[in-house]
């Protein structure tokens, strides 16, 4: 490979973290409070990966001023926090891949429609903080995945540019903005299945860090700059 520097970005929830369930979990019992039904089949449809000005009000089902929006959002994260504390811990096969990364020099960035909160809570309760100087939210892009926005940023703020980017994904709305920003797409295989993401076009599928080495990081890079 050329000498030039690649960058990874990963999207959290369901990524960094196999947390999908316990967010589905929340919202169905964010839901409730107020009467409303959350379905699974909702949930992923039109919910998960998806800014909060996007679904909270599909959930409420009326349109909300910003500040609805802000708390009511923080009300449902907290059901998530306690429901996943207990349980929160990395992706298997992270901790070691970042590390290979990092020896190797690869830039690294997060970039997540997650509020700051569930952003701390996150990367600093699974201890991977460090890995992590770059961390793109919702509140400083306009618009949110499937919009490449975010990762555009994220490459932009790394000096990297698009076509030496990988994302990783597990969310349709999150690979379709990684494959817009024009960069090479890793899906997870945490939210979706194999099959259902067989439809996604990501350049490749895994279950988790424990599939993927630096080295074919590189590869990934390679296909999609030539």
């Amino acid at each position: 490979m050329n000498d030039f520097t690649i960058a990874a970005l990963f999207d959290m929830d369901g990524v960094l973290v196999d947390n999908y369930r316990y967010h589905a979990d929340s919202w169905v019992q964010f839901a409730a409070r107020y009467e409303r039904t959350v379905t699974p089949e909702q949930y992923a449809r039109y919910i998960n990966g998806r800014v909060a000005s996007d679904s909270m009000p599909y959930v409420m089902q009326r349109d909300l001023l910003p500040d609805e929006i802000v708390t009511l959002t923080e009300e449902k994260e907290e059901i998530y926090r306690a429901l996943y504390a207990p349980d929160l811990a990395p992706t298997p096969g992270l901790i070691p891949f970042l590390q290979s990364l990092q020896a190797h020099k690869v830039r690294m960035a997060v970039g997540t429609s997650a509020p700051v909160s569930n952003i701390a809570f996150t990367l600093d309760g699974a201890g991977i903080r460090p890995y992590f100087p770059t961390v793109v939210d919702a509140s400083m892009v306009r618009r949110g995945k499937p919009d490449p926005e975010i990762y555009l940023t994220a490459a932009r703020q790394l000096g990297v540019p698009p076509e030496r980017c990988v994302v990783f994904e597990d969310a349709f709305s999150g690979i379709e903005a990684g494959l817009r920003a024009g960069m090479a797409v890793v899906a997870l295989a945490t939210t979706h299945t194999r099959d259902e993401l067989a439809v996604a076009k990501a350049q490749l599928v895994i279950d988790d860090f424990t599939q993927l080495t630096y080295e074919g990081l590189v590869r990934l890079v390679e296909g999609n700059w030539h």
